[in-house]
């Protein structure tokens, strides 16, 4: 298995990259203020583990059926992530204007919150791309994905809620806010790519 420093590390660099999910409790934060903002962060922290049960019990059948079914699942997400990696990297500027979030109360947030992150096909393809390079098959798959799965959550989260907390800071220049999306999704291609590379290269030499 690979390194746990290294999963901590690509985890973190992620969890900090400005994504669809911090855009929209910023947005959410900014039509109905901090309260509706948290709620909302709560609501995709669960629908994110929606995405890790699920891969979690599919990957674990997967290993049952074939230890190189699982090998070949391993490879792809490998080459996703370098995928991403040059996507992010090539992308233009992303835009400046946050989508639009009507005020709706916190109930509302917290339930939207939960759909919109639980229907995020996107959510579902990252984790099956990124956490399986950290699993070990000889050792009980879905345990550990959950584990790792609900690290990436908990990070993710932890990330939504600063940028709740300085949600304000961030809407005061759409020119400085556009700078630094632009600076982090850099570095996360540049993370995605680094991140592909040494898993396939430490499959090369098992």
């Amino acid at each position: 298995m690979l390194p746990t420093f290294a999963f901590l590390v690509a985890a973190t660099l992620l969890a900090i990259t400005p994504g669809p999910g911090i855009t929209y409790v910023v947005a959410r934060t900014a039509a109905g203020g901090k309260p509706e903002g948290v709620a909302s962060c709560i609501g995709c922290a669960l629908g994110g583990m929606v995405h890790v049960v699920a891969a979690a019990c599919g990957l674990s059948l997967l290993l049952v059926q074939s230890a190189f079914a699982f090998s070949v699942v391993k490879w792809l997400g490998a080459a996703y992530l370098i995928y991403l990696g040059f996507k992010l990297l090539l992308s233009r500027a992303p835009a400046a204007d946050l989508p639009r979030v009507d005020r709706h109360g916190v109930r509302a947030a917290f339930r939207d919150g939960v759909v919109v992150e639980a229907l995020n096909i996107k959510t579902a393809m990252f984790f099956l791309a990124f956490i399986p390079q950290f699993v070990d098959p000889a050792r009980p798959v879905a345990m550990q994905f959950i584990l790792l799965g609900t690290i990436c959550v908990v990070l993710n989260t932890l990330a939504d809620l600063v940028a709740v907390a300085l949600a304000s800071r961030l809407l005061e220049s759409s020119s400085a806010r556009a700078a630094r999306a632009r600076w982090m999704t850099r570095a996360s291609g540049v993370t995605m790519l680094g991140l592909g590379a040494y898993v396939a290269l430490a499959k090369r030499s098992a």
